[in-house]
């Protein structure tokens, strides 16, 4: 080989190892490059606190009640409010003694045009059997709900202001379910009647707001307002949404709630989810007390009483739930 020719070898060597270099370096840096940190909204606990109070001033919402009524216009007007496309979807329902009942599930949409969705839900109606109260005379009462009912509804209409507010790369759907507690009373005698609960879900689920609707999936808040609540695994949920329930108790823990969302199974629950995973396919997350202490019930000392009231809600629960769920939804893409 001559020098002229070693001198052009050495050049395009050279040349080569300065590319390879080049595009090592960048795919280096691509490599290191990480999604920038999404802004997370802070969850205000006085607000959602307030929006439960109102709620329970409106009374037991018991369906065909005018009450009822009221609480359903001021939900959906605050969800409109609050910058959401709102439908409400009413309808008529039996109840498990062959009753009519009145009904109406309240939806708000944020970003309607997008595929890519969460479906946010609770239920706004509450039961009117007071049937796990320790004195008989309140079983045939209607309860205040406050807790069971409202306390998921306030979170979500926290929710729906910062989403105004912030818009995130997603769409979500609030959904709030009726007739949710308008289950067969523990006081009934006569041949237990299954799908009694969950009316106004089985209704959403078979006629969804938006034909075909889809989401990737669905959180489902219920009794996530009580001093000292702690949310286990619920089964069910476990069993057929237990990516997105892995997912939220990630999130609680690293926000520092994990003494509100216990990492351990708790008991499987008929709930709204069952509903909306069985029939629409869409996994669906159940955050609900569960209180293995409790003596009269795994869902606490006031589920289903006259004593779930104002007074059982705390604001560190609220807000345990509330940013919890903020970081789940602004961290989709």
């Amino acid at each position: 080989m001559t020098n002229k020719l070693k001198t052009s070898f050495v050049t395009v060597m050279l040349l080569l190892t300065t590319v390879a270099c080049g595009n090592t370096s960048q795919k280096q840096i691509a490599d290191n490059e990480t999604d920038p940190e999404p802004t997370i909204p802070t969850f205000n606990a006085d607000s959602a606190y307030h929006h439960v109070a109102t709620q329970a001033n409106f009374g037991p919402r018991v369906p065909n009640t005018e009450v009822h009524w009221q609480c359903a216009a001021f939900l959906a007007n605050q969800l409109e409010r609050y910058g959401a496309k709102v439908t409400r979807q009413e309808t008529t329902l039996l109840a498990w003694d062959g009753t009519p009942l009145r009904a109406c599930n309240i939806i708000g949409a944020y970003r309607p045009e997008l595929k890519k969705r969460v479906l946010l839900c609770a239920h706004w109606d509450s039961r009117p059997y007071a049937d796990n109260d320790p004195d008989a005379k309140n079983h045939k009462t209607p309860i205040l709900g406050v807790n069971d009912g409202a306390s998921g509804v306030g979170v979500l209409l926290e929710v729906a202001r910062q989403l105004q507010a912030q818009s995130p790369t997603i769409g979500i759907d609030i959904i709030f379910f009726d007739a949710e507690d308008y289950g067969i009373p523990q006081w009934w005698e006569g041949k237990y009647k299954n799908h009694t609960w969950c009316l106004g879900s089985q209704y959403w689920s078979r006629h969804p707001h938006t034909p075909n609707y889809n989401a990737r999936y669905g959180i489902l808040l219920d009794m996530v307002g009580g001093k000292n609540a702690t949310f286990f695994y619920e089964g069910y949920s476990q069993r057929t949404a237990a990516s997105a329930m892995k997912k939220i108790w990630k999130h609680a823990r690293r926000l520092g709630f994990e003494q509100f969302f216990i990492d351990k199974p708790g008991d499987e629950v008929t709930d709204d989810h069952v509903y909306v995973n069985d029939i629409t396919h869409i996994p669906c997350v159940d955050i609900i007390n569960c209180d293995p202490t409790s003596k009269r019930s795994s869902f606490g000392e006031t589920w289903h009483t006259v004593n779930d009231n104002l007074q059982q809600i705390d604001r560190a629960t609220l807000h345990a739930v509330g940013q919890t769920l903020l970081n789940v939804i602004y961290r989709e893409k």
